[in-house]
């Protein structure tokens, strides 16, 4: 048994190819030393994914003639200053999936990232770095809702969690690309008992990607246990000017969380990225956060944020990250203004 499980984790390290079959491992471990001040309060301490998440991955496939593959993807989130699970109750909580794809495009179906997620990846001003404290996951793509003195408090769309809704169960997802077109469309079953709506979640997805720009934009609307609405939307744009590369997103998103309250949350951001050489890329970009809630004070953040990142080797980047934030209403307890810094190191495997 021994021998055999160590021959698993050699095919899936090294890559297995055998009657047009292939399986791999791959991930990201991200560890760096982060000093932070009124976000709150102040600490420095080894904290894990502050550039991309560290995580771990198992994807397949296997061919099966006339152009039609079976794919399969694995991917759980990890700390890695502490070895854990980034969900304690989820082996893979980033993706678990099993599809087809073929020419006309793929579909996959198991837990997957909703479409605001893959609107954001092409448009972010950020490139989706930082995803703890990137504006534009956390809040225009739903995965933490919860800042300051309230949150929607309860779970929309099958997700598993409360003021996260991110990443959702039971999805059938299609891609298609048609030329510069690219086109999703997606449908997460709630599986409540009785009420095929309760916990459900759809949207669609548009991209035209050019070589040296593209538009990105999707809209979804999600429903709770209980049938109240959350309807959220994202538009962004990039281009390329030689070195240099600019992006910009606005996105809303707009929730009923009881009788006669919502919570209507919006960000606008825009960075400009620059490669200096081909080993050295500074980025930098800004991003205005608004939220508006029944019962409370008007609040939100202003946050800008300055990634430098030095390509070591091909899957080696040290990196230095700086990031500013303004708070706004009662978004924060008691500091007006944050600042963070980090020194880190990514490996990709």
């Amino acid at each position: 048994m021994r021998h055999s499980c160590a021959l698993i984790v050699l095919l899936l390290a090294s890559g297995t190819c055998l009657a047009q079959t292939s399986v791999n491992l791959y991930g990201i471990v991200d560890v760096g030393l982060r000093a932070v001040d009124g976000l709150p309060g102040s600490t420095t301490a080894v904290a894990s994914g502050v550039n991309q998440t560290s995580r771990w991955g198992i994807r397949g496939q296997e061919d099966l003639g006339g152009g039609l593959k079976a794919v399969f993807r694995l991917e759980g989130g990890m700390n890695a200053d502490t070895g854990t699970q980034a969900k304690s109750d989820r082996l893979f909580d980033r993706q678990a999936w099993a599809g087809l794809d073929s020419p006309y495009g793929q579909l996959a179906v198991g837990r997957q990232a909703n479409l605001i997620s893959d609107a954001l990846l092409p448009v972010d001003p950020i490139g989706k770095r930082d995803a703890s404290f990137n504006p534009n996951i956390n809040v225009a793509g739903l995965s933490n809702t919860a800042f300051g003195t309230h949150a929607f408090g309860r779970q929309y769309g099958p997700s598993g969690y409360a003021d996260n809704f991110y990443r959702l169960d039971n999805t059938v997802k299609y891609t298609a690309t048609v030329g510069p077109w690219q086109a999703r469309a997606a449908y997460s079953a709630g599986e409540v008992a009785g009420d095929a709506g309760a916990s459900s979640s759809h949207g669609v997805a548009l991209a035209y990607q050019r070589p040296d720009w593209v538009i990105s934009g999707a809209s979804m609307q999600f429903r709770s246990r209980d049938g109240l609405a959350l309807d959220a939307w994202s538009l962004g744009a990039a281009v390329r000017l030689g070195s240099w590369q600019l992006k910009a997103n606005a996105a809303r998103n707009d929730a009923d969380t009881g009788p006669s309250k919502r919570v209507a949350q919006r960000v606008l951001s825009a960075g400009v990225s620059r490669a200096i050489g081909r080993d050295l890329l500074v980025t930098t970009a800004w991003y205005s956060v608004r939220r508006e809630a029944t019962g409370f004070v008007d609040d939100g953040f202003d946050r800008g944020f300055l990634f430098v990142e030095k390509t070591l080797a091909p899957r080696t980047t040290a990196y230095v990250e700086a990031d500013y934030t303004v708070w706004r209403g009662d978004a924060a307890t008691k500091d007006r203004h944050g600042t963070g810094f980090t020194l880190g190191l990514m490996q990709k495997f």
